[in-house]
């Protein structure tokens, strides 16, 4: 199984679809609230460059916004 962190913050409507899609798919996750983790905020963007959530890590691949075929072919998700 892979090892799922969805880095988000509450009032972001791409975060929810991207954590809709993981159910959906029965993909266990993480989530972090970057908005009340300053640190976490922080690591966040030396990941991924990006300030700007959701950063979507998958077994160590980086995955900027709501990206569903990125996300798909990092879970090995077929249909």
């Amino acid at each position: 199984m892979s090892k799922v962190t969805i880095y988000s913050t509450p009032t972001c409507p791409w975060c929810e679809k991207a954590k809709e899609f993981l159910k959906e798919n029965n993909v266990h996750y993480s989530e972090i609230n970057v908005a009340a983790d300053h640190k976490a905020a922080q690591e966040m963007i030396e990941k991924s460059g990006q300030m700007g959530v959701p950063v979507i890590e998958i077994d160590n691949q980086i995955i900027v916004g709501f990206d569903k075929n990125a996300m798909k072919k990092a879970l090995k998700i077929s249909s």
